[in-house]
């Protein structure tokens, strides 16, 4: 989304390098919550993705718009989000990329093939959609009865949803 003047910030992403960071205070916390399917304690998720925000727009201060993928995935990262950014940022929308739970259990032990992610497993992905429906579907919610929720099928092709991604930004970029 660099074209929309965006950088990309994956909270997973970042979990999953922290827990690759022999310096790290939690590894061993980060590993056990993503294997057991469960969302990672916020203050941890924020002080990352704080951290890579803070040392994006030190080097350069025009880069302050952020697409943030896979957070505030329950009301805990809710608060602690809006605790920490208490006005200094605004989210202009939301991405919801719709799927139904068998698709998404597919990709994600066709992923496992060749990720090493401990958690592209059948049982740690059946425990991460009870999660998701007990924790984050809610905040969906919030969201939408505010009007920042943009639905996208993602049940079709990467071709097609991708499409549908770039008509979004187009208008709300």
């Amino acid at each position: 989304m660099e074209k929309y003047g965006y950088t990309h910030l994956s909270a997973g992403e970042l979990l999953c390098d922290e827990r690759k960071n022999p310096d790290s205070q939690y590894v061993e916390l980060i590993e056990k919550y993503i294997k057991d399917g469960k969302i990672v304690p916020v203050e941890i998720t924020i002080s990352l993705l704080k951290r890579e925000m803070d040392q994006t727009m030190a080097a350069n201060a025009e880069k302050n718009k952020f697409l943030i993928d896979g957070f505030p995935r329950n009301q805990d990262n809710l608060q602690g989000w809006n605790k920490t950014v208490d006005g200094k940022a605004d989210v202009s929308f939301v991405l919801f990329f719709d799927c139904n739970n068998e698709i998404c259990i597919e990709r994600c032990l066709e992923r496992g093939k060749s990720s090493g992610r401990s958690d592209d497993n059948r049982e740690s992905l059946e425990k991460r959609i009870q999660t998701y429906l007990q924790s984050t579907k809610p905040i969906i919610h919030l969201y939408e009865e505010v009007g920042k929720v943009k639905k996208i099928d993602a049940s079709k092709s990467v071709d097609e949803v991708f499409d549908e991604v770039v008509k979004i930004f187009d208008k709300e970029g």
